[in-house]
């Protein structure tokens, strides 16, 4: 699978005719886009389908037979050393997930049913996960599971808290069947709030985690899909709606959410380039992450500024409906797995890069700087990868930046010196045709005249001017 950095695309079909001028600030912002990008490697690689790692032999009887081609990942959340993902499939007996963010072997790992000490998966029992959906870790270690229910039972919200041997908590359940999609949490020193997106509805689900109590907010005809909190440091704070079906991105102050309100009154902010924005994700300094329905790239967007797009990653052509999955780690590491649904190999990858952003949950150090993410290279094969020192990897970034910077003046001083030369070669031009055109003619004003003009405005003298001689 071809993996290629995107910030700036660039075809140079007629370099003849380009302006000079363009060529260096090219130059200057590709130089730029090098000393910023994030530098994605493989961590695994699965090159045929996934498949889980039952615990014991009992579990995989209980749970029967199924088709491993049928798991898709489509949610995640990373805690610590571990992985978690929801996966989305036609027959799959578990929905909710774990791997670990390294292995001392080289072979992919298999999927553990997570939690994976107690058989909490079982089809047709509501007292179960049903359909994992959204995923979230809170400040205090605990997994927030969205669980979609089935048709015979309502949607829940689940616990998991990973500090104190995974235990599980149903905590709330919802008053209505399925399509649910996604949720972010909203710890404040009040309480913890929970705000949930459903599969085109035209409402959210606020939920009170200390009263145990949900509602339903309308959004005034909007329907919602993805959805994204703003940091937990920048308030008042904002929640974005992501429309279906639609490229429109919308926001709403949390305040009126918190107090209990049923209405809520979207803002437009902006529009995608792409429609039905599936999945967003902010990180601790403002930036948002977006995937898109059937797009081979992610977006992002600086929200301390107007909305204006980038691009964050582009992957090749897109094989399936929900291509990526993602999240952050306390770390700032960015977490993502790669599905393909072609008969092509890998069917799976997860990749990860350093981008120096946490959750946006997690407390942020005031500053002024915003977190500027720009394009991405991915080395698909890191075994085969060379790992550069950070000195060395400096001392090229400088190298290049320097490199650009004498091009750059050396294409100025050539322009400065063109134009001169084309400046004086006009102006004598000129100069030659007016000498030519235009004949020498007799002033039929003479001296004397203009100062007799100049003294009757300013003094009201009257002079009797000679009359010429007549003929």
């Amino acid at each position: 699978m071809h993996f290629r950095p995107l910030f700036y695309i660039f075809q140079f079909e007629n370099v003849q005719a380009m302006n000079p001028f363009f060529c260096v600030f090219v130059l200057l912002h590709v130089s730029l886009a090098m000393a910023t990008a994030a530098n994605f490697t493989q961590v695994y690689k699965w090159s045929n389908e996934l498949d889980y790692e039952w615990p014991t032999e009992a579990s995989r009887i209980f749970h029967g037979t199924f088709k491993p081609e049928n798991i898709k990942p489509v949610y995640m959340a990373v805690h610590g050393t571990r992985i978690f993902l929801s996966l989305y499939g036609h027959g799959i007996p578990v929905s909710l997930v774990s791997l670990p963010t390294s292995s001392a072997s080289s072979a992919a790992p298999k999927l553990t049913p997570f939690p994976s000490c107690r058989n909490i998966h079982e089809q047709g029992n509501c007292h179960k996960i049903q359909a994992a959906k959204g995923l979230e870790v809170d400040a205090v270690g605990r997994l927030w599971v969205l669980d979609s229910g089935s048709k015979n039972c309502k949607a829940k919200i689940w616990t998991i808290n990973l500090a104190n041997s995974d235990q599980t908590k149903l905590i709330h359940r919802l008053s209505f069947f399925g399509w649910v999609h996604d949720l972010v949490l909203d710890e404040t020193s009040d309480g913890t709030f929970a705000y949930i997106s459903r599969w085109g509805e035209k409402h959210i689900v606020v939920f009170n985690f200390e009263r145990n109590q949900s509602w339903i907010a309308y959004t005034q005809g909007i329907a919602v899909f993805s959805i994204a909190l703003t940091p937990k440091d920048q308030e008042p704070r904002h929640l974005y709606l992501g429309r279906y079906p639609s490229k429109e991105l919308y926001s709403i102050s949390v305040a009126a959410l918190r107090n209990g309100t049923r209405t809520a009154y979207p803002k437009l902010i902006g529009n995608w380039t792409a429609t039905n924005s599936y999945r967003m994700l902010m990180d601790n300094h403002g930036t948002m992450y977006s995937a898109f329905w059937e797009r081979n790239f992610i977006h992002v967007w600086n929200t301390s500024q107007p909305f204006q797009e980038q691009h964050f990653l582009e992957v090749g052509k897109p094989t399936t409906l929900l291509p990526f999955t993602f999240d952050l780690d306390s770390t700032g590491t960015f977490w993502l797995t790669l599905f393909n649904n072609k008969e092509t190999k890998p069917r799976c990858s997860l990749l990860k890069a350093e981008v120096g952003a946490k959750p946006y949950s997690i407390s942020d150090s005031p500053t002024s700087e915003v977190s500027a993410i720009s394009s991405t290279t991915i080395t698909p094969n890191c075994a085969c990868e060379e790992k550069q020192t950070e000195e060395s990897f400096n001392s090229a970034l400088i190298g290049s930046l320097a490199f650009f910077l004498v091009l750059s003046c050396i294409i100025t001083l050539w322009l400065t010196l063109r134009i001169r030369k084309l400046r004086n070669s006009t102006e004598q031009c000129n100069a030659d045709a007016v000498e030519m055109e235009i004949p020498t003619l007799p002033n039929p004003v003479s001296p004397e005249m203009v100062h007799e003009e100049i003294e009757n405005d300013l003094y009201g003298v009257v002079t009797a001017r000679a009359l010429p001689p007549r003929m």
